[in-house]
């Protein structure tokens, strides 16, 4: 059985992020969804476990496809779930140097291990999580930036803050 690995911080998960998703979905027998709760990023919206209910809720007409939260190494959480490639997703040459990098580290790590980088498709690659939460912070619709599935729960949840 073929298994890869997709990994983010997804805050939140965008179309393009579910783009490269539904992408490895169709070359993959299985995908796994590492939701990275990654203490470096800035800004974060979402905690860790709503970014995974929001992934959940994103891929769950995929069947193939599962999330799961994983605070580690993903070189580590790919090796612990049977993959041997990790798919990333690159928008920039900015995004390509970077993934590189990581992808040289992650087979150091695990020489078994590819990374398979996969260009956004051109409908996504001007968006970025970041762009999504500053919509999100002014109210703007998000039918263009986000999967539908998870527009009511982003509703709820930054409701369920506005209260605290």
């Amino acid at each position: 059985m073929r298994t890869a690995v997709c990994s983010g911080s997804f805050d939140p998960i965008t179309l393009g992020h579910l783009d490269i998703i539904r992408r490895a979905a169709a070359c993959f027998d299985w995908v796994w969804v590492c939701v990275s709760p990654n203490a470096e990023k800035k800004n974060q919206m979402f905690t860790p476990e709503q970014k995974l209910r929001l992934v959940q809720a994103a891929v769950a007409d995929l069947p193939n496809v599962k999330a799961d939260l994983y605070p580690g190494l993903l070189a580590d959480y790919a090796v612990e779930h049977g993959a041997k490639v990790i798919v990333r997703g690159i928008r920039t040459m900015t995004d390509y140097d970077a993934e590189c990098q990581l992808a040289r580290i992650n087979q150091s790590i695990h020489p078994e291990l590819e990374t398979m980088l996969l260009p956004a498709s051109p409908a996504y690659e001007h968006f970025s999580s970041s762009m999504a939460r500053e919509m999100i912070r002014y109210g703007q619709p998000l039918e263009k930036y986000l999967p539908q599935a998870v527009i009511p729960l982003i509703h709820a949840m930054t409701e369920q803050g506005k209260g605290e």
